[in-house]
């Protein structure tokens, strides 16, 4: 291996590490709020792309119609509690539920003027995401606020179930076929004999931009602070007036971001399908090992390490290049087994 091929090499490993590490940190960030290993995660990087990939060719993308279903269902199980609060709170859950799937519907097909494949890059984008994210807190409801207070080995069960009933809705959804998305930049730069293309440095700066708001959002805002007071201490948080409830939803909507925006990074670099997301997910999941499920910084260097020691497999063992990444867990596991302490699971 000469430099070149090392340079190149380490630049789609950064690349994927980027992307890697934004799953590391959502994962994390479920697990230390909520206790649930979010195995969907990578689901969600699958809709995303996907979805942006359907607006852009003119058809209306089937999680339209998942965010209308929960819609639905998360008004039918929270109806008899908003009543009993007030019309107020009854019309606020029909207006985010049902209003807003609705309305979404409505500028897909085009009510609003143009169709969506009509608008500009960054406009087909938020409204990818508009679809998409809202997902995340509606599946937090249906499948595992019931269930908060289940042991953790209950929760992975569930959210194993979720994965394999997402993954066969995408296929429902978009098919068999893959889908690739066009690049948000075409340019290129040549380094010292590299080139550098304008959407991987879109990749690498928007996911340092997110780890940096991130930091920013759990250092300073209010809402951050809640869900690090969760993490740290459930039962505390409760006696302090913070909702877990509350705490698990945000939780769930900032992962289903971290996902979405993450598929839409790199659909125009490799050709994303239905199932796409679980392998991209479960290297991020590596990751999150790495840092133990608790350490975000630990996490984000496990994730770029991940994407290293893939990107360099792929060169000397193409055929490997999953089993050398997946083997990493083993020792990690085992060092971490000989050096933790174990703690009882909270009550």
């Amino acid at each position: 291996m000469d430099l070149q091929i090392a340079l190149l090499l380490g630049q789609d490993g950064i690349v994927n590490g980027a992307i890697y590490a934004l799953l590391s940190l959502a994962l994390v960030l479920v697990f230390a709020v909520t206790r649930v290993i979010f195995i969907p995660q990578g689901e969600f990087v699958a809709y995303g792309a996907l979805t942006l990939a359907s607006l852009q060719a003119g058809q209306a993308p089937g999680t339209l119609w998942l965010l209308l279903g929960l819609g639905v269902a998360v008004t039918a199980i929270d109806a008899p509690h908003a009543w009993r609060q007030g019309s107020r709170q009854l019309a606020g859950l029909v207006a985010r539920q049902l209003v807003y799937p609705l309305v979404m519907i409505g500028l897909v097909f085009g009510a609003a003027g143009a169709a969506p494949k009509d608008w500009p890059l960054l406009l087909q984008v938020l409204l990818a995401l508009a679809v998409v994210v809202p997902l995340g807190p509606q599946l937090y409801r249906v499948a595992f606020q019931p269930i908060a207070e289940a042991p953790v080995l209950i929760l992975l069960i569930v959210a194993v179930a979720l994965h394999l009933a997402l993954v066969g809705l995408g296929l429902l959804f978009f098919g068999a076929e893959g889908s690739r998305t066009p690049a948000f930049s075409e340019a290129a730069f040549e380094v010292g004999g590299l080139t550098i293309t304008g959407q991987s440095l879109w990749v690498v700066g928007a996911s340092a931009v997110l780890i940096v708001a991130l930091y920013i959002f759990f250092g300073r805002s209010l809402y951050g602070k809640a869900l690090r007071a969760t993490a740290i201490n459930r039962s505390g948080a409760r006696l302090m007036g913070i909702s877990t409830t509350l705490a698990g939803k945000l939780t769930f909507l900032l992962a289903a971001a971290i996902g979405a925006l993450s598929g839409i990074l790199i659909a125009p670099i490799t050709t994303i399908y239905y199932d796409t997301g679980f392998l991209v997910g479960l290297k991020g999941f590596v990751g999150a090992i790495i840092g133990g499920l608790v350490s975000y910084p630990v996490a984000a260097a496990g994730a770029l390490l991940v994407g290293l020691l893939e990107s360099f497999s792929s060169f000397y063992a193409s055929a490997f290049k999953e089993v050398i990444v997946f083997t990493l867990i083993i020792p990690v596991l085992v060092w971490r087994s000989l050096t933790s302490r174990h703690v009882e699971e909270e009550e």
